[in-house]
């Protein structure tokens, strides 16, 4: 038989997480159901209207409860057992309507909810990478590109929470590039140290384009796929990467995209189908700019497959060769070939 209850103020009728098969019909009183917003991570406070149940999600589902019931003036509660209910629900449609109107309305505020996180959550995961992809090429002198991400993260955030230094950046990648060209003049003034580059673009400057000039298509093509590589979207970037290069329209920029398939089949962990792309590419293309890290990559490959041999010798030929202008890979490979031998990381 269902027992009435009593409660008073300031009383907790159950906490969230407790394990219970008790549900509730407020007979008298007030009680608030409390839980933390999943958007915006507020408490919210649910009153319970006289004649109401609570507990009934958690109860029939045999999970615990989401919420605190907590008890604002003196209460007279019904408690049922699930059997119990089910009794009373089966004897009474009115009931079974009102509870399907209930949790109707709770689903569709939680998807709602949920729909809308998940919205933020990749507006701003867009929002990071496309700036740092600009930051990037800005501290490395690429001031054509740096123009054009820059430009593109004013016109997609205007609002956003890095707008203000996208503005300063974009000025300085401006002036640079109508004083210097790309790849030339001093280390820029970034104003305050700045993200990791997210995304290792190649260092090519052949066809750079006139002061003044804008971008072509398949160059913006190529920095959106640069901007998918720094949100991680491997796919979506290897997609558009493989799409320039296999297309042979635009001589500068066919070549970078086939160094960032590789690099983008490295990150997916196609070492196999790496080291078959990378060895085509040193084939055709001996004298391509970023062959150091062409290099790299095939000796990182072997390694990850446990061929220590082969990646031994990759590292042992980059170290053979002229470095680039940081010597940034030489470093790498040294350190790399030491903790082969045994040696540490160094």
């Amino acid at each position: 038989m269902p027992k009435v209850a009593t409660f008073r103020a300031n009383s907790v009728i159950y906490f969230q997480g407790d394990a219970s098969d008790r549900i509730f019909i407020l007979q008298s009183g007030q009680v608030s159901l409390n839980y933390s917003d999943i958007e915006t991570g507020k408490e919210v406070h649910d009153l319970i209207q006289t004649g109401e149940f609570f507990g009934v999600k958690s109860s029939l589902g045999k999970y615990p409860r989401e919420d605190n019931a907590l008890v604002l003036q003196d209460a007279q509660v019904l408690v049922l057992t699930v059997p119990e209910f089910e009794q009373l629900a089966m004897s009474n449609t009115r009931i079974i309507l009102k509870m399907l109107k209930v949790f109707s309305n709770q689903l569709r505020r939680i998807h709602k909810q949920v729909e809308n996180l998940l919205e933020k959550q990749e507006a701003a995961s867009a929002e990071v990478g496309l700036f740092s992809t600009g930051e990037y090429y800005l501290r490395n002198r690429m001031y054509s590109q740096a123009t054009y991400v820059l430009g593109r993260y004013l016109t997609y955030y205007p609002a956003g929470k890095l707008a203000d230094r996208a503005g300063k950046l974009l000025e300085v990648a401006e002036s640079a590039f109508m004083k210097y060209g790309d790849g030339k003049g001093p280390a820029p003034a970034m104003g305050g140290g700045g993200a990791a580059p997210p995304a290792r673009a190649t260092k090519q400057e052949a066809a750079k384009p006139a002061q003044g000039q804008t971008l072509s298509d398949t160059a913006k093509e190529y920095y959106n796929a640069v901007s998918l590589f720094s949100q991680e979207k491997f796919q979506d970037a290897f997609k558009e990467f493989k799409r320039i290069a296999e297309s042979g329209e635009d001589p500068e920029y066919v070549p970078k995209a086939a160094f960032d398939m590789g690099r983008t089949l490295f990150m997916l962990g196609q070492y196999d189908i790496v080291i078959r792309h990378y060895t085509q590419m040193v084939q055709s293309m001996p004298k391509h700019p970023d062959l150091l890290d062409i290099l790299f990559f095939l000796g990182q490959s072997y390694e990850k497959k446990g061929d220590t041999e082969r990646a031994k010798g990759f590292y042992k030929k980059i170290l053979s060769m002229e470095p680039d202008e940081d010597a940034a890979t030489h470093m790498k490979s040294r350190r790399a070939l030491k903790k082969l031998e045994g040696g540490g990381n160094g």
